[in-house]
């Protein structure tokens, strides 16, 4: 039995019923009751500030990240099962990201050599950019959301959304990435995707001084970085919309609202819990 839940529901009931009555009822003792009563549910120091931390990430990030934040931020040094434990408390985890289901790209015009091959560290900005196309299925009708990734600091220098996925989707996201950015002898890796085999963005990457680069076929993990961060907008802002259709409009706001979240406030361990454009300006 939960204490806050019988404090809750005795002083809910009590102006009706007798203290005594309702605490035999639900087969707690009156004297349990009012010690309970007495004591303070109130969230401890500790578990306030692991609250607010996760409330601050929209409770998207696990035990292990919270623990980071605590030292680097709190300069709080505490075990990471007791962050889990408290996280489990006030039932703050976070959400789970379900397994993306393997998918093989389309048929193929002008393949490329995989020079990326899995090496997902870079030294500066746009140095190497990964790219990729996903569904968001969770409006009146299927949208396709394309996305570019500067695997210096995960920063995602541009993304669109459109009602299909032909060549413009991707044209579109390139112009948008190269936008005031130096991009000569930069790698930009895709899958191979009828859309970047096409020649015309081959030869807008060709233009921009891009050198493109492609994943083996059928192989996802050759483009795994920007297809978690596509599983992960997924999970963090969609699946808990499970049986709820959103309005595009509303799927596209979210989209938005993400993306700011993504780059100017997620921590991530690997850019010493800042976020890719915290990162981008402290290295500056």
């Amino acid at each position: 039995m939960v204490p806050e839940v019988v404090i809750e529901l005795v002083e809910s009931l009590k102006e009706v019923y007798a203290v005594s009555m309702i605490c035999d009822c639900i087969g707690v003792p009156r004297s349990t009751y009012y010690r309970w009563l007495q004591k303070s549910w109130e969230p401890t120091e500790l578990e306030q500030q692991i609250i607010d931390i996760c409330k601050t990430l929209k409770y998207r990030v696990g035990h292990r990240m919270v623990k980071k934040i605590l030292k680097e931020d709190h300069h709080i040094s505490v075990n990471r099962l007791t962050v889990q434990r408290i996280m489990q408390k006030y039932n703050i985890q976070c959400r789970v990201k379900p397994k993306r289901k393997s998918k093989i790209a389309g048929e193929s015009k002008c393949i490329v050599p995989n020079l990326l091959e899995q090496n997902f560290k870079a030294d500066r900005p746009n140095q190497k950019w990964v790219t990729d196309i996903t569904y968001l299925n969770f409006g009146e009708s299927t949208m396709y959301l394309s996305s570019i990734m500067d695997l210096y600091n995960n920063e995602i220098v541009a993304y669109r959304v459109s009602h299909n996925q032909e060549v413009d989707l991707v044209l579109e996201t390139l112009k948008a990435a190269c936008n005031g950015r130096e991009t000569k002898g930069l790698i930009l890796h895709s899958d191979q995707g009828s859309q970047y085999t096409s020649y015309a963005f081959q030869e807008l990457a060709e233009e921009k001084g891009i050198i493109t680069s492609m994943s083996r076929k059928g192989n996802c993990f050759d483009n795994a970085v920007i297809e978690s961060f596509h599983s992960t907008i997924k999970s963090e802002e969609f699946y808990t919309h499970q049986k709820a259709r959103l309005t595009n409009s509303i799927v596209l706001e979210k989209v938005e609202s993400y993306m700011y979240y993504y780059n100017y406030i997620r921590p991530f361990s690997k850019l010493n819990c800042l976020s890719p454009v915290q990162f981008r300006a402290k290295a500056a």
